[in-house]
């Protein structure tokens, strides 16, 4: 199975600027886990997280006055659409994060996070076991 086949194609897009109140309220709506922030004047993307978020508000810091940009990781992996499951898992194991930004070209078209996977992988097992039976 292939990331394509995982990922969220809801992409919560959101600028550095944006309060981490902000990023939280949208994230809530959503229902995700994580924020794709865009920085038009580096031209670069980063990602922002549930768990970056708890983090900061964990450390006391007020989620009104500190922006996105303060928090983001920068130092991202992006993975393909036409990576496997097992690709994507190794990369997150390996970092030791739980959220891949998908590009295709030049922008984000997905996102896949740890539970995606799960949830792909679950019936598969399940399968693969009545199977065996």
């Amino acid at each position: 199975m292939l990331v394509r086949d995982a990922m969220s194609t809801l992409v919560l897009t959101i600028g550095p600027a944006h309060t981490l109140r902000q990023a939280a309220r949208l994230m809530s709506a959503r229902r995700i886990g994580a924020a794709v922030v865009h920085d038009p004047d580096t031209c670069g993307l980063g990602i922002l997280t549930e768990r970056d978020i708890l983090d900061a508000v964990g450390a006391g810091l007020n989620p009104d006055a500190e922006t996105a940009s303060t928090h983001t990781t920068t130092d991202v992996v992006f993975a393909s659409p036409d990576w496997t499951l097992e690709e994507a898992a190794a990369a997150m194991t390996h970092g030791g994060f739980r959220h891949l930004i998908v590009l295709d070209g030049d922008g984000p078209v997905g996102v896949v996070s740890v539970r995606d996977i799960i949830r792909c992988w679950a019936p598969a097992r399940r399968q693969a076991a009545g199977m065996a039976l």
